[in-house]
């Protein structure tokens, strides 16, 4: 059933939402800054990398104490990377996104928690060439609960059909990449690719459905290929480099969430014929 707003309705959650996408960016910032080094996302408070100043509340406002303070320190002046800023916009922008596509469907709040997910495992991994267990298995336990409490994540109209959707699609996301890293492995006499690839396709396998995980790999094979023959020519990389795949794979992902799953029904619509 959909809701209809009046406008000044719609206007305002849109804003309260963008706000709330920003917030999470700021605590995202928190796990991409602490995740990989070992440290807890809860305490302490947030304080300066440089001095270790604890941050006032007024300096820890999600984008604005960024641009307020011009990316220095209040105390120390020590810059502050634009990637705070980043991560706080490009989550503000994601909530709001998915807002206006799922409204008040039941999906909409998983899709966020999956974004803000997604957004911390693609910057660590860039950074760190790791995807923290706490991402990848926590999703792969997560999702089947969360898909039999919410039926219409994987297409079923029960919690029971839910749940086994969910687990069928986190051992075929799994097994999937596996046998992909290991076939790259025995081709190229090196390691293709981390098992926490392989455990983040199983974990969005188990929130997104078998569907998914065939677009996910795809989608992110070719953006990856783009990508890291684009580095290879401006000669930032060479052809034996290795190169993060979890960002790829959370771009397809959040590509299938905002259409991709659209284009794959009519793309076996025009396969069929129908």
């Amino acid at each position: 059933m959909t809701i209809l707003l009046p406008l000044w309705a719609d206007y305002y959650f849109a804003a309260l939402i963008f706000l709330l996408g920003a917030c999470l960016g700021s605590f995202a910032n928190v796990c991409i800054y602490r995740m990989p080094r070992g440290g807890s996302v809860v305490t302490p408070r947030s304080h300066c990398p440089h001095c270790r100043q604890t941050i006032a509340w007024y300096d820890n406002i999600p984008l604005c104490s960024f641009l307020g303070l011009r990316a220095r320190c209040r105390h120390c002046r020590g810059q502050i990377a634009f990637q705070y800023f980043l991560v706080e916009l490009l989550l503000a922008a994601l909530f709001l996104v998915i807002w206006l596509k799922f409204r008040f469907d039941p999906r909409t709040p998983i899709y966020w928690l999956m974004a803000t997910a997604l957004v911390i495992g693609a910057f660590i991994d860039f950074e760190f060439m790791i995807l923290p267990d706490r991402l990848t298995i926590g999703g792969m336990l997560l999702g089947p609960i969360l898909s039999a409490l919410a039926p219409a994540l994987q297409g079923q109209p029960s919690a029971y059909l839910g749940f086994c959707v969910s687990v069928g699609a986190l051992v075929l996301g799994s097994l999937a990449l596996w046998l992909v890293a290991t076939l790259g492995t025995l081709a190229f006499r090196k390691e293709a690719m981390g098992m926490g690839d392989v455990k983040l396709l199983g974990a969005l396998g188990a929130f997104l459905g078998w569907k998914a995980v065939f677009f996910i790999i795809v989608g992110a094979s070719l953006s990856g290929a783009l990508v890291g023959v684009m580095l290879v020519l401006t000669q930032h990389k060479t052809m034996a480099s290795k190169i993060p795949f979890g960002p790829y794979l959370a771009l397809a992902a959040l590509v299938w969430i905002m259409g991709g799953s659209d284009w794959w029904g009519a793309y076996t619509a025009w396969c069929s014929g129908s």
